[in-house]
């Protein structure tokens, strides 16, 4: 074997492995074991099987024809686990239908028929051309239909949710759907090349694999995407309770308290800390101490304007908005402004 081929063994190779481990963490080692992680796994095994066909058929040498026709067989399972998979994470509550299952019928069909494969019928029969082309186009074709549906779900939800205040999570979960569809885009077009022109490398889509894979998993734990499912969808109240947050803080002035803080703020409406500062964060689009601080800096800009309270010091103003030191409102103002209190007083004034 070339040193070229051994590279390229290596880098399919590596990427298979890493699918599969990744896989088993997903479905064995993960704590959050719900559906979306337990099909996301099974699509990874498959694929992992999927592709190890294709590097033994490249790279070995008498691949038994039964191995061939299971391996194509397997694409039929990753389309409807990976539809199953992009409802489960953008539909909250979400179960497999009684009928899912009989997705899987050209895939129990086609490996049947792959079991009856002979290695003579497969080197001699005239009919191996138009039953392996026919089984191959129609597999393919299956494999971009359930990609396009898969892509057309996460569409129609994320369009559903386009007018709604996002959160991180939802954002996330967004993102990491797309990328997810994209990168198995990318595989079959990779392998959909090989079959249209003999002179693209049938090794370029493990090494397409490989690289997407390495990517997906990596923006997976990056985006948290394994800790995410439907269930960040599910309808809550947090639009009333930050109405009535805006009611106290910004109605109220209770900004201008220099005591105020999360745990104030929460024992005041009655809610937890975390569901108030996550309640700021998804409809202020800022942390609890920006969220405060950003009324503070507009109160604080009419004062450093106003004639008659230019007898006021800079640092009067400052306690006067609720900030515990000067340092705290330069950085604050600096922060929201681009300048200091100073120099916008200065150049407004002038």
């Amino acid at each position: 074997m070339k040193f070229v081929d051994i590279v390229l063994v290596i880098i399919s190779s590596a990427g298979l492995l890493h699918g599969i481990l990744f896989a088993f963490y997903l479905i064995a080692f993960k704590k959050k074991k719900g559906l979306p992680n337990l099909l996301l796994g099974l699509i990874l095994i498959f694929m992992a099987f999927r592709i190890g066909k294709s590097v033994m058929l490249n790279f070995g040498d008498g691949l038994e024809p039964i191995f061939i026709f299971a391996g194509l067989a397997l694409l039929l399972l990753i389309g409807p686990l990976l539809k199953g998979y992009v409802f489960s994470m953008t539909r909250p509550n979400f179960k497999l239908p009684r009928l899912y299952f009989l997705e899987f019928a050209p895939f129990v069909t086609f490996f049947i028929v792959s079991l009856f494969v002979t290695k003579e019928w497969y080197e001699n029969s005239k009919w191996v051309i138009v039953v392996f082309s026919s089984g191959l186009i129609f597999i393919y074709l299956h494999f971009a239909f359930y990609i396009a549906l898969a892509w057309r779900v996460y569409s129609r939800s994320r369009k559903k949710h386009l007018q709604d205040v996002q959160t991180k999570s939802q954002k996330a979960l967004f993102n990491w759907l797309k990328l997810l569809i994209i990168g198995f885009m990318l595989i079959w077009f990779s392998y959909v090349l090989n079959i249209l022109d003999e002179a693209v490398p049938y090794v370029l889509g493990p090494i397409m694999y490989s690289i997407v894979i390495y990517y997906l998993s990596y923006k997976a734990f990056q985006l948290k995407a394994t800790d995410l499912d439907g269930s960040i969808f599910k309808p809550n109240t947090n639009d009333q309770l930050f109405d009535e947050i805006s009611k106290r803080v910004v109605g109220d002035k209770l900004y201008l308290e220099p005591d105020l803080s999360l745990t104030s703020l929460s024992k005041m409406l009655g809610k937890s800390t975390q569901q108030i500062s996550l309640t700021i964060n998804q409809y202020a689009q800022r942390n609890f101490n920006d969220y405060i601080n950003y009324y503070r800096i507009q109160d604080a800009k009419k004062l450093l304007l106003d004639i008659e309270s230019k007898k006021y010091t800079i640092s009067s103003i400052a306690f006067d908005m609720g900030f515990s030191s000067l340092s705290s409102f330069n950085s604050a103002f600096k922060k929201f402004e681009g300048v200091t209190p100073s120099s916008y007083r200065r150049t407004n004034m002038a």
